[in-house]
């Protein structure tokens, strides 16, 4: 009798135990806002992503490229955007929606990048030897680049008890390939205000 109680007991504590790691997963819109840790999430990726789109497009300098050249769309090759802050910073995010928001504007054109042409070329090599000459890329019909985005995530950061300030800055730079000039710079600014709750015994 006195084991099958300790039996119980056990089993008992142990559905406890088990219960308390249950997660409850929720899910939601991913264009809310939700800010948890105060580090760099997903709402501050496209925040960036906006912001440089918006100023990107606005500006000038794909409407002067192709005004002085009879109509023919500005070609993009996105460069490197580098994180100089002590985060993980997934800048990849915000990248493919400055990629795809100038596709879709119509009025860039944006070339791959170093790794996604390696491949590329691997394959239209291998068509060289494998398919027919009717269906094979062409060797030496690559669009050239005129101009590459590059750009860098900051952060400063300064604390005092359980307060903390978090600044972020952006800068993206569009160049010329051909004369290195900038054309155009983009910055945008994010500043947070994080306040730690106090432990209760």
């Amino acid at each position: 009798m006195l084991r099958r109680r300790a039996f119980f007991a056990l089993t008992a504590a142990a559905l406890a135990v088990s219960a308390c790691g249950i997660k409850r997963v929720n899910r939601v819109d991913p264009n809310s806002v939700t800010d948890l840790s105060g580090r760099w999430n997903d709402t501050d990726s496209r925040l960036v992503a906006n912001q440089l789109i918006t100023q990107s497009l606005g500006a000038n300098w794909s409407r002067d490229w192709s005004a002085a050249n009879l109509g023919e769309a500005p070609t993009v090759i996105i460069g490197e955007f580098r994180n100089r802050t002590m985060e993980h910073i997934a800048v990849g995010t915000f990248v493919r929606d400055l990629e795809r928001a100038y596709i879709q504007s119509g009025t860039v054109k944006v070339v791959a990048s170093s790794s996604e042409r390696q491949e590329v070329r691997d394959e239209r090599a291998d068509q060289q030897v494998n398919a027919s000459a009717e269906t094979r890329a062409k060797l030496a019909r690559e669009q050239g680049a005129r101009f590459m985005l590059q750009g860098d995530v900051q952060a400063i950061q300064d604390s005092e008890g359980r307060e903390q300030i978090v600044y972020y800055q952006i800068d993206a730079t569009l160049i010329d390939l051909e004369s290195n000039t900038k054309v155009w710079v983009g910055q945008h600014k994010i500043k947070k205000y994080i306040q730690r709750r106090r432990l209760t015994p």
